[in-house]
């Protein structure tokens, strides 16, 4: 039910018409020649809460009060519960995305069509809320692909997007035996994304991830971050960071270009908090199996006492799912237009 000192008009989100945006942002295109090109709407006086998720991605990342925590959503329940905590953004996980989609393991069966209608799903249940950052694996196929998939997401109203180096039969970033591609190769990939969000007017923000720490070594992986982001990323990932002494040595080596952490509990890389990333000077800090590893473990835990007894034990009733997932905001969109369906509770 709404709050007792909220109407049900109050609880609806209020549609603004927003004057024409001019050509491109106003003539401005994003730029990586400074920390984080923060893309102004042409009217001063548009509602931050209008604006497109990238713009305010951007604006979050060109604040340097804190660091961006995303944890790791692959569902909509589950995108839903962090939105309802009030995260600063979302990020959607390629490899929750596979499990939970395909019932499979991270080693590149997804493909454009699971990624992107799971991130326009979750982009969209609540567009002014907080921006979301999707995996976008290695792109899909070659530069077409590449541009194709930039396209897609922009599309989906997706803020944020990573692309990597990996071979199209690609793995988690924290399993053995990765493989990559040559250094031109990932530009080629890197161009292909610039030139689609140029073409698009978009400011969509390009994360490169490179997953060449593994088999190539820091140098060789410092210098694909470095070949991207002078082709116009906007952010860089180093996947696989070996100790934390490491992690903390790429951000310095590339400010001020704006850097991200995955911090997976249980993979290859130290497990580094948010506030330690903060101070290392990260923008963004990604905990990918933040929802799909907890959901493991209590889905199983249920199941097994299920099995063993006949029951779940859960304390957790329908209306709770149903409350979080937006039954309040449904309820107040029908009686605000004359309908009745919630009439009987």
């Amino acid at each position: 039910m709404p709050p007792d000192d909220k109407t049900d008009h109050e609880l609806i989100p209020e549609i603004i018409e927003a004057p024409t945006v001019g050509n491109c942002y106003n003539g401005k295109q994003p730029d990586s020649s400074t920390p984080m090109n923060v893309v102004e709407a042409k009217s001063n006086i548009i509602p931050a809460a209008i604006l497109p998720g990238s713009t305010r991605l951007r604006n979050l990342i060109a604040n340097h009060v804190k660091i961006i925590v995303c944890p790791g959503v692959y569902d909509g329940l589950s995108a839903r519960i962090a939105l309802s905590l009030g995260f600063d953004g979302l990020y959607m996980t390629g490899a929750g995305t596979t499990a939970s989609r395909l019932g499979a393991a991270d080693f590149g069966l997804a493909q454009l069509h699971d990624m992107r209608t799971n991130a326009e799903m979750i982009a969209n249940l609540d567009p002014t809320g907080a921006p979301i950052i999707a995996d976008m694996d290695t792109s899909y196929g070659g530069p077409l692909m590449v541009a194709k998939s930039l396209q897609q997401y922009h599309l989906a109203g997706v803020a944020g997007l990573h692309i990597e180096d990996q071979v199209a039969q690609k793995r988690c970033g924290h399993l053995a035996g990765k493989e990559v591609v040559g250094i031109e190769k990932y530009a080629s990939r890197i161009m292909a994304c610039v030139n689609m969000r140029k073409q698009l007017c978009s400011d969509i923000v390009i994360i490169t991830r490179t997953d060449a720490l593994q088999s190539r070594g820091y140098e060789l992986a410092m210098e694909r971050l470095r070949r991207a982001r002078d082709l116009g990323a906007d952010m860089g990932i180093l996947e696989g960071v070996q100790s934390k002494d490491q992690a903390a040595r790429v951000v310095k080596e590339l400010a001020p270009w704006p850097m991200c952490y995955n911090s997976v509990e249980n993979g290859v890389s130290p497990l580094i908090s948010a506030a330690e990333a903060e101070q290392m000077g990260y923008r963004v800090i990604i905990f990918s199996f933040a929802c799909l590893a907890p959901a493991y473990e209590g889905i199983k835990i249920t199941l097994e006492k299920l099995k063993g007894t006949g029951l779940t034990g859960s304390s957790v009733s329908p209306m709770d799912i149903f409350e979080v997932c937006g039954l309040g905001e449904s309820m107040a969109i029908d009686r605000a237009a004359g309908g009745r369906a919630f009439d009987k509770g």
